[in-house]
């Protein structure tokens, strides 16, 4: 998807973890209401902030601010080494292709960073689509283990995350990683996520959203929705987006 440049609030590309790798632009939706919850969300391979920001300036959720930040500008390995706006290296989307555990642990650094200066009393939530998608559950393992795949302290408490066309890092091995912590399974448990899917999607075949659905719920996070859109691509449609708030509204109480 993509739409013309908005001329919303923004703030300006931060330098934040990997290398010299800097974040682009972020574009912000103010509230229209009352404002009761933030979400950050986040493009997929080769988009922009600002793309987004205008889809959800039109969605009907008054008391929602949206935060809309850019990727950096990096190589990416599934085109061949060509570089593009991504929040990770992506690779091959198979069980034998090793993730980008740094790349995305920067870019959820900086998405924790976008949170961090929000009042106390306003409810935090990530989305994303595609590759932002892959980001958004990234954040959400880490919010439940309570640090970063590098063993730093995740500083951030989530209240929804939503994925679309996306799919979870390293879902295979994700059970393997639990420590059974009541602190873990406490906040795995009542964090609210929202997976959906076309099944005609060729990017992100829809059998991996179908596998990160079942690798979140063997890992105990119970609080997990999966809509599945038929003659759907790798792409949005109006329904699945009344959907997502629907649901955002339900979630977040607002």
């Amino acid at each position: 998807m993509s739409y013309s440049p908005a001329s919303l609030g923004s703030v300006s590309g931060s330098r934040m973890g990997r290398g010299t790798l800097e974040f682009g632009r972020t574009y912000v939706v103010k509230p229209k209401g009352r404002h009761i919850a933030t979400v950050v969300w986040l493009h997929g391979l080769g988009d922009n902030g600002s793309s987004w920001s205008q889809l959800l300036e039109s969605l009907p959720l008054p008391n929602v601010k949206w935060i809309c930040p850019t990727a950096p500008t990096r190589p990416v390995a599934i085109l061949g080494g060509l570089p593009c706006t991504a929040w990770f290296n992506v690779g091959e989307l198979s069980e034998d292709y090793p993730d980008d555990f740094e790349g995305l642990d920067a870019s959820a650094a900086h998405i924790a960073h976008l949170l961090s200066t929000e009042p106390a009393e306003i409810k935090l939530g990530i989305g994303g689509f595609s590759t932002g998608a892959a980001t958004a559950l990234h954040s959400a393992t880490c919010f439940a283990f309570g640090k970063y795949r590098n063993g730093y302290p995740y500083p951030i408490n989530l209240h929804a995350i939503v994925g679309l066309s996306g799919w979870l890092p390293c879902a295979s091995n994700m059970k393997s990683r639990i420590d059974g912590s009541n602190e873990y399974m406490q906040r795995a448990a009542f964090l609210p996520i929202l997976l959906s899917h076309g099944q005609c999607d060729d990017m992100v075949p829809h059998k991996h959203g179908e596998k990160s659905f079942h690798a979140l719920s063997l890992a105990g996070f119970k609080s997990l929705t999966f809509k599945s859109y038929e003659e759907v691509g790798h792409y949005t449609v109006p329904r699945e987006m009344e959907e997502v708030r629907q649901w955002l509204k339900s979630s977040l109480g607002v």
